[in-house]
């Protein structure tokens, strides 16, 4: 029996091996990383030079005696960066993994969040017409 898969619609363009997600919040980014069937213990997250790095790893789920038939699940490791920019604050990056999603955290850094400017009565201060 020869069991074949074929999709009339599919592009030559590979899709990426860690789907993600980014939203923008107040407090600044949440990015959400697809990595289902991965072991928690193998994802690993780095932040270096604004550049945030998740890396993770799958391995091969066969037992002796089996032959796969069709292999469409990414195995082995693979890599995913994002460059976060100067606003972000790398320190208090943050993640947690849930139902096979890597959630990240990124917070804003104090000084690129906005505020609000106090008007003053008459001339301010060192500011010329």
């Amino acid at each position: 029996m020869l069991l074949t898969t074929f999709d009339p619609y599919r592009t030559w363009r590979t899709a990426p091996a860690m789907p993600m997600d980014a939203t923008r919040t107040e407090d600044g980014l949440v990015l959400r990383f697809d990595l289902p069937g991965i072991d928690p213990a193998s994802i690993d997250v780095t932040v270096d030079r604004g550049v945030l790095t998740v890396a993770a790893k799958r391995t091969e789920e066969h037992t002796e005696g089996e032959k796969p038939v069709v292999r469409e699940r990414i195995t082995g490791s693979f890599t995913r960066r994002v460059r976060l920019g100067d606003a972000a604050d790398s320190a208090k990056v943050e993640a947690g993994y849930q139902d096979g999603v890597l959630t990240v955290r990124v917070p804003l850094a104090e000084t690129a969040k906005p505020r609000k400017v106090e008007i003053q009565a008459g001339e301010p201060k060192g500011i010329a017409a």
